[in-house]
């Protein structure tokens, strides 16, 4: 076994030194509140401007005003990202499931295969149209929307719906192409 540094993702991006101080606050924070600074954000780091711009789109999305809970956002980014085959998103999205949840088997489902899962209409609707706009995108047409506004969606939250998965689709391909590797605390978290 060698002594390898750690590294976020493949590529050699190494983070800015030294960080700025709004970033080390933010990383702080992350620290304080999970355990752990995400690899994605030390991926980012490496151009200060791309890691706020990439954090702006995320807390916009995941934990902004939304009629989507923070656990089906987090629900939608698994789908999208197991499709996707995103390792890193599988894994630390997984995680959150199952914290947010409190249900381990919710979260490896989601992972696996999200019709497997036990899941309420309104969570089969949103995900079945998450799970659409993945693979065939160009192919979601009215009734797809109709489908989710009669399992209870408005059109702000099919907004939200395809913009968090329009940004796991291209997170994922983000992380994949660069190997980003997700962080080791999250295997056993929420089990």
């Amino acid at each position: 076994m060698t002594d390898k540094p750690e590294r976020p993702m493949a590529l050699d991006l190494p983070m800015v030194e030294p960080l700025p101080e709004a970033t080390r606050k933010y990383f702080d924070l992350c620290e304080e509140k999970l355990g752990l600074v995400p690899n994605v954000l030390k991926a980012y780091a490496f151009d200060i401007d791309k890691l706020n711009a990439f954090t702006a789109m995320y807390n916009d999305l995941m934990l902004g005003d939304s009629g989507l809970s923070k656990l089906e956002r987090e629900m939608i980014a698994v789908v999208v990202s197991s499709i996707n085959r995103c390792w890193y998103c599988q894994v630390a999205h997984g995680a959150a499931v199952r914290a947010l949840s409190g249900d381990p088997a919710l979260g490896e489902a989601l992972v696996m295969n999200y019709r497997a899962a036990r899941l309420d209409a309104r969570q089969r609707a949103m995900l079945d149209f998450a799970a659409k706009l993945t693979t065939d995108s160009a192919a979601i047409e009215e009734s797809d929307r109709q489908a989710l506004r009669e399992a209870g969606f408005s059109d702000r939250d099919i907004f939200d719906i395809a913009a968090v998965a329009g940004f796991f689709n291209m997170t994922n391909r983000v992380a994949s192409a660069t190997g980003m590797e997700p962080n080791p605390e999250y295997h056993a978290q929420a089990r």
